[in-house]
């Protein structure tokens, strides 16, 4: 993992996303999916970006099923963000930095 980015696990999804108190990326991965990995240069690019002002987080959906069922991931990536735990944007698929970053930059 990068730096600036939190691995979450299904125990500490709730802890890490519901009580920020800044808006958090959430990118849901597995590491067998190609797309996903064409994403993670993004999503670490977005994370040096927003390092102060938001988190960003990656969750492994074979690690963390738990956490993809409640959010009714069927496909990956699957990019969610939320801000005072609620969810404000979600992608399905590739999308890019700037879609993201504006995004971000909307709750900020």
């Amino acid at each position: 993992m990068a730096g600036n980015i939190i691995e979450l696990s299904d125990a500490s999804f709730d802890e890490t996303v519901h009580s920020s108190t800044v808006p958090v990326l959430v990118d849901f991965w597995a590491p067998w999916c190609g797309p996903c990995r064409m994403l993670a240069p993004i999503i670490e690019q977005v994370a040096n970006d927003f390092a102060d002002k938001a988190k960003v987080c990656k969750l492994n959906t074979d690690d963390a099923r738990d956490t993809a069922v409640e959010f009714g991931i069927s496909a990956i990536p699957t990019v969610i963000l939320f801000k005072d735990g609620q969810i404000q944007k979600k992608w399905v698929g590739l999308t890019s930095k700037k879609d993201i970053s504006e995004a971000i930059n909307k709750l900020l």
